[in-house]
């Protein structure tokens, strides 16, 4: 990885659905599945799914600033799931799913209100995305990590990550 990269922090509903985003897009050296903005000291895939930690299915994204830059990450980031939709993404219901960006300095924080007042104008409702400094990341089982390419067979993957990863490349 290159010892210039930074990192930033997203949610939007399933993490297996971000992080096959992610993993597609130019710049982008690492996608790490996890979980953060919770009060919890920890978190797991089972408690998180609970609601009793507080925490948001994200994942942690590793970029090459001299490949990509962080507006371009964030339209694509808007480009995979509906931040207008408060606690859910389509059937995943809850807290855990909500719209989420964990920013580590006030550049981070000033161009993701940017592009979410740019973003806006797609939507007809308001974007409800949460904004959070610096937050604790807690990297997801290893099970969850790589999950749509391990898994781009089973039901999930075909039925919700492919459709869009389909609307990705079509809008490209």
């Amino acid at each position: 990885m290159n010892t210039e990269s930074h990192n930033i922090i997203l949610g939007g509903g399933c993490f297996w659905c971000i992080e096959a985003g992610f993993q597609r897009l130019f710049g982008i050296e690492k996608v790490v599945s996890g979980y953060a903005g919770g009060e919890a000291s920890t978190a797991n895939y089972k408690d998180v799914c609970s609601g009793v930690t507080g925490h948001a299915e994200v994942v942690q994204i590793f970029w090459d600033p001299a490949k990509i830059e962080l507006d371009s990450i964030l339209e694509h980031f808007f480009k995979l799931h509906d931040p207008t939709t408060k606690d859910r993404q389509g059937n995943d219901v809850g807290p855990q799913y909500r719209s989420y960006i964990g920013y580590q300095d006030d550049r981070q924080l000033e161009i993701s209100k940017e592009v979410i007042a740019r973003t806006q104008s797609k939507f007809n409702q308001p974007i409800t995305t949460e904004l959070a400094q610096s937050p604790s990341f807690y990297p997801a089982e290893i099970e969850h990590q790589d999950y749509y390419n391990r898994n781009s067979n089973q039901p999930y993957c075909q039925l919700v990550i492919r459709p869009k990863l389909d609307k990705l490349n079509s809008s490209s």
